[in-house]
């Protein structure tokens, strides 16, 4: 009995669809008598009814309602963006501008000992831990003058914050640990406050290297104690002739003496992929110009370097170089270096070179001239992200 009820409810709805399509068909005709050309809505019609015959014997599912509602669109706010320089990179702000990312750190350093030609001598690493602020702060290199013409920077200040561990930047033994290192006799008003030197297992041409770490909160060493690169010294702080926690960080060659330091830039070795740039900076005369201001500009950033040529006293210039300006922790790239002398203004282009030394000299009216350096091998020339 079923089969007949399903035979015959096909064909009852066959003849009903048949019906359906006449009836439409006088609705609509084509231009061409020959042809019925149906409206879209009654094909339409005549899919969907195709589709909701049963073609099996199961129970078709009940219809479900869906109610669709219409996206209420709101108009996206007009936002204004502005780029800011920073340090080392550009920041985008917005209106409700988010945390701002750290932009001024540096990539790892070369392993020491270090040197693309025989007059690098990148033998030590930092005296800050690279996973914190371990690069000198800009005003207070070496060379400079800071409170007038009598007090010269005999090293680097790196602003790192209170205890902060400080690290051996080589091997070596301590010669001094505590406070007057200045005078060479123990005194709790040194200049120098708390500090450490340490006298180091290599040297560089037949002279001895020592290194100077000053202003120490705490000292975790003493005197004749064996210690190697990176071990702890003791902490950043404030104690001596200072204005804040920074650690004033030394490098002496051939007596350990205030009247022996060397630009520490030179020393220490760059970032992967960073180099240093020295320059030679003299009057008409061959004299040189202390105290000058000379400006630094990567070309490829636009961010500029304020920077002044050694003062005339104390300091020491390398053997080889004879400078009386370093900016080390330069990211590898195209530069242009400014010096103004008389009434002119004088520009000179240049490229630093990943882990390589490039030197200018600049004497009086005859203006600028790169020291050509022997080319660093190819594998030297890729840079390397933190």
């Amino acid at each position: 009995m079923s089969d007949i009820f399903k035979r015959y409810g096909l064909i009852i709805a066959s003849l009903l669809l048949g019906f359906l399509i006449s009836g439409c068909a006088g609705i609509v005709k084509a231009e061409n008598p020959t042809k019925t050309q149906y409206a879209p809505q009654v094909l339409t019609a005549v899919a969907q009814t195709l589709t909701a015959l049963p073609l099996s014997t199961a129970t078709p599912e009940p219809t479900r309602m869906v109610e669709t509602v219409a996206p209420t669109l709101t108009p996206s706010p007009t936002w204004e963006m502005t780029i800011v320089p920073t340090q080392d990179a550009l920041r985008i702000e917005f209106p409700t501008p988010g945390p701002i990312p750290v932009s001024a750190w540096r990539p790892p350093l070369y392993e020491v000992p270090f040197s693309l030609t025989d007059h690098d001598h990148f033998y030590l690493t930092r005296p800050i831990s690279v996973d914190t602020i371990h690069w000198p702060v800009e005003d207070y290199r070496y060379g400079g003058m800071l409170f007038g013409p009598e007090i010269i920077h005999t090293g680097v200040d790196i602003d790192a914050p209170d205890n902060t561990p400080v690290r051996a930047a080589g091997n070596g033994t301590v010669i001094w640990a505590g406070y007057g290192l200045l005078a060479g006799v123990e005194n709790a008003h040194d200049d120098y406050g708390m500090a450490v030197a340490i006298k180091h297992d290599f040297g560089y041409n037949g002279d001895q290297i020592y290194t100077i770490y000053a202003h120490m909160s705490e000292v975790s060493v003493v005197d004749n104690q064996t210690i190697k690169a990176g071990d702890q010294l003791g902490m950043v702080g404030s104690t001596g002739q200072t204005t804040g926690p920074h650690l004033h960080f030394e490098v002496r060659l051939g007596k350990n003496l205030f009247y022996d330091t060397r630009n520490p830039e030179l020393w220490i070795a760059p970032p992967q992929g960073w180099g240093v740039l020295t320059a030679r900076i003299l009057d008409d005369s061959g004299n040189t110009l202390n105290h000058t201001p000379v400006q630094v500009y990567n070309r490829d950033t636009g961010k500029n370097w304020n920077i002044r040529t050694y003062g005339n006293k104390i300091v020491n210039p390398d053997e080889y170089y004879k400078e009386n300006l370093v900016l080390g922790d330069l990211p590898a790239g195209s530069y242009r270096i400014r010096v103004d002398y008389g009434s002119k203004s004088n520009y000179f282009k240049f490229d630093i070179l990943p882990g390589h030394v490039t030197h200018i000299s600049f004497t009086g009216l005859d203006g600028f001239a790169l020291i050509e350096e022997p080319t660093p091998e190819a594998h030297w020339l890729s840079t390397t992200t933190p």
